[in-house]
């Protein structure tokens, strides 16, 4: 799920409101800002976590300042993983976040980088709004790519990322983060549920990486999806291990939400 600023989107209420109707113990969440002043300069994934009842939470910038404006690359020296246990402070950032209820044993990043080229995209111009915004046309440079991971106390690592738009650019990405995550499940024995906006029609993901999409539904535009976008992938859990949730639009984000529940 994506959480537009608050100039374009929902309240603060309606972000709490909404998080906790979802229910989970836990949500993975991109596009999300960190003490940027248009958002109200909040840190976005600890109000996901406190709607949901969630001592366990981070963020991951991909970059400092505000993608389409002013912004910049991460230093050597800046906080890769801010949590809710770090110490010290980071500026105003941009990225992706886990919010969970379950213990997290330990925090994984892996760095994806960007495409050299943008591409045109037909963008909403009023984001997360329940009604039909309208759409428009513009160049967007692509901004590094990353991925976050959870190992819980469950048995399951949580990788949460946002892939780049650009085509072929996020396959390989894809290849990348199959890699990596199948690492983690080695090192800490846990079955691993790769998930978020992948930028990949419906198909692609699960040709290209072999692994089962636990969510077969069309999630962008919220307001009337026509294409999946967003996934759950598995290879360590079988259908009769889990069932999707039935989650509506969520009223402050322009993709619909997806979950599942495991049985097993």
């Amino acid at each position: 799920m994506e959480i537009p600023p608050n100039k374009s989107g929902p309240s603060l209420t309606s972000l709490h409101r909404a998080i906790a109707v979802l229910s989970t113990d836990v949500i993975a969440v991109q596009e999300i800002d960190f003490n940027l002043p248009r958002s109200g300069s909040i840190n976005q994934i600890a109000e996901v976590a406190q709607a949901m009842g969630a001592n366990g939470w981070a963020f991951a910038p991909s970059i400092v300042g505000t993608p389409g404006e002013k912004w910049q690359k991460l230093s050597k020296d800046e906080i890769k993983i801010f949590t809710n246990e770090t110490a010290g402070s980071l500026a105003g950032s941009y990225g992706i976040g886990i919010a969970s209820t379950i213990k997290v044993l330990k925090w994984h990043r892996l760095e994806l980088g960007n495409s050299p080229i943008g591409i045109p995209l037909v963008v909403p111009t009023d984001s997360g709004t329940s009604s039909k915004p309208k759409m428009r046309a513009i160049y967007v440079h692509d901004e590094p790519r990353l991925a976050l991971a959870a190992t819980l106390a469950n048995g399951f690592t949580v990788v949460n990322t946002h892939l780049s738009f650009v085509p072929g650019f996020n396959l390989a990405q894809l290849k990348k983060l199959k890699s990596w995550s199948m690492q983690i499940a080695r090192e800490t024995d846990t079955r691993v549920l790769l998930m978020g906006d992948l930028n990949l029609p419906k198909g692609l993901p699960v040709a290209f990486s072999k692994w089962r999409s636990l969510v077969n539904q069309n999630t962008y535009p919220s307001w009337g999806a026509k294409i999946q976008f967003d996934y759950i992938l598995s290879d360590q859990l079988l259908p009769d291990e889990c069932r999707p949730l039935p989650f509506s639009t969520s009223g402050i984000s322009d993709h619909l939400p997806i979950g599942i529940e495991t049985l097993k």
